[in-house]
């Protein structure tokens, strides 16, 4: 196998460890039993009991410890990730599995398109139990079908393409650096009492690595869909959302389907006024099967755009 792997440039191998990685997902899916990320949460959780410090702590100090945490919990894996890749085929098992546990299509579509199903079937009850699975909104209030689309689109970026940039850009240590701090910033991203300061590092950090990422998501729905209104609705709605992020990838997203989203949620019991994203009617059963395609078609690009500078190499 090493040699076989010496006769292909670094690209080529990048490439094909992504689509391994993107095959085993769509094959096994998430896996069921012993997921490297819940056991990273269990052990998050642990730390921010034992270094939180109570709200009471000046909010200069949350925010210390909460960054000492997230270096105790993140450093000593991004180290063995760098001593593993090392080797070569050590980097290279290593890349697909950590890669194939990064990413979610699979996972999302298998989270996505059963609440279409439910509500194509009449059942309400169980199309509004499976997207709260999927959404942290008040189930009892919320839009189904808006909520879900919403969902789809930016778990497109955080659980798919987000990975696949920062292992194309920086390797299996980039990819796995990416997901636990994507991970902490859901368990410690909250405006809340308690996670105001303690995750403000967490929330930094995974707002500044997934800058780019979400810009090229956004591009990338609106290249599939109704390209000018998708830009057209990214530059003017996206200045409005409170997501730096999840702004640009939701408006782009919800141009190119041609559908408005946003509007009025309520948060734990909170209601929020979310601006109006994108234009057109209001989503439907068929728009999250069509919210779905869009997120599975960009996938198929990227795995074009990056397979092509590999296959000239090849050739050439």
């Amino acid at each position: 196998m090493s040699e076989w792997l010496q006769t292909l440039d670094g690209w080529a191998i990048t490439v094909l460890i992504t689509l391994l990685a993107v095959v085993l997902d769509a094959v096994l899916g998430e896996p069921r039993r012993f997921h490297p990320l819940v056991g990273f949460g269990a052990l998050a959780n642990r730390v921010e009991q034992w270094l939180h410090g109570g709200t009471r702590c000046a909010s200069a100090v949350q925010r210390t410890r909460g960054l000492i945490a997230l270096l105790l919990i993140t450093v000593p894996f991004l180290l063995l990730s760098y001593l593993m890749i090392q080797n070569q085929i050590l980097n290279f098992l290593f890349s697909v599995v950590i890669l194939y546990s990064a990413i979610g299509h699979r996972s999302l579509r298998d989270h996505v398109l059963p609440v279409a199903d439910a509500m194509e079937q009449g059942d309400d009850d169980a199309a509004r139990y499976r997207a709260s699975m999927l959404v942290s909104r008040d189930p009892d209030t919320m839009n189904v079908p808006r909520s879900t689309v919403e969902s789809a689109l930016e778990n497109g970026c955080d659980g798919i393409f987000g990975a696949l940039f920062w292992f194309l850009l920086a390797g299996a240590p980039g990819v796995l650096a990416y997901r636990l701090i994507n991970t902490l910033d859901a368990m410690w991203g909250y405006r809340s009492e308690r996670y105001l300061h303690f995750g403000w590092a967490a929330a930094k950090l995974d707002d500044l690595l997934n800058y780019l990422p979400a810009r090229l998501t956004a591009v990338s729905y609106a290249l599939l869909g109704k390209t000018g209104q998708a830009l057209q609705c990214w530059q003017q709605q996206a200045p409005a959302c409170s997501s730096p992020n999840g702004g640009p990838v939701m408006c782009a997203g919800a141009g190119a389907l041609n559908l408005s989203l946003g509007g009025p949620t309520r948060y734990r019991g909170e209601w929020q006024q979310k601006p109006i994203l994108g234009m057109g009617p209001d989503p439907d059963s068929s728009d999250i099967r069509r919210a779905m395609g869009l997120v599975s078609r960009t996938l198929v690009l990227w795995l074009l755009v990056i397979s092509v500078p590999a296959l000239w190499g090849l050739y050439a």
